[in-house]
């Protein structure tokens, strides 16, 4: 790959969903410029240990599902209001008891934008900005609403000590289910 570089038909490399030792072997045969990753207020035990990384090495960390495919976005308040044929349906945290122990979560979330007045979107994509200037959540949207609110979250201000206590509240690792199914997870965070 970093011979694409040198004959410049791609300007930077990047890498996703991989562990930090191989972050750290890539690094060494052509700088990295980006690794994504899941990473979100309640996905991130996998991402705190690679942002260590990437910061070591000085190399962007970009943030996919930064909203948890909406649980954080509250527009998903019942499992049985996902369409059929939604792929969702399939990820272990949205089916059953995981499903409610979630919105449990985002629910004490609520609270907090509540009170910033704010959207449970906005103010995680705000937590997510105030990780550090490396960080680049990447939300996804199919409307132009949501990519209004989600850019309101750019006038969300955290101080350091309201986003430790975001953390706090949604503590790494209280999220249930795993990111993807048994077959799906084989293929991230190699």
């Amino acid at each position: 790959m970093s011979r694409l570089v040198e004959q410049g038909k791609v300007r930077h490399l990047g890498l996703c969903e991989a562990r930090p030792e191989r972050i750290r072997r890539a690094h060494a045969v052509h700088p990295l410029a980006a690794v994504q990753s899941e990473y979100s207020l309640l996905y991130r035990q996998e991402a705190e240990e690679t942002r260590k990384t990437t910061r070591d090495l000085g190399i962007s960390f970009v943030a996919y599902a930064p909203l948890g495919r909406s649980l954080l976005a509250g527009v998903v308040p019942d499992f049985a209001n996902l369409a059929e044929g939604d792929t969702r349906k399939r990820h272990p945290r949205f089916e059953g008891d995981n499903f409610a122990k979630n919105r449990t979560l985002v629910e004490r979330v609520e609270a907090i934008a509540a009170d910033k007045r704010c959207t449970v979107a906005q103010l995680c994509l705000a937590w997510l900005l105030a990780q550090g200037d490396d960080v680049v959540p990447i939300p996804g949207t199919k409307r132009i609403e949501r990519l209004q609110e989600n850019l309101g979250a750019l006038d969300v201000s955290l101080t350091p000590d309201e986003a430790k206590t975001i953390g706090e509240v949604v503590p790494v690792g209280a999220a249930a289910g795993t990111r993807y199914p048994e077959g799906g997870m084989k293929g991230v965070y190699i």
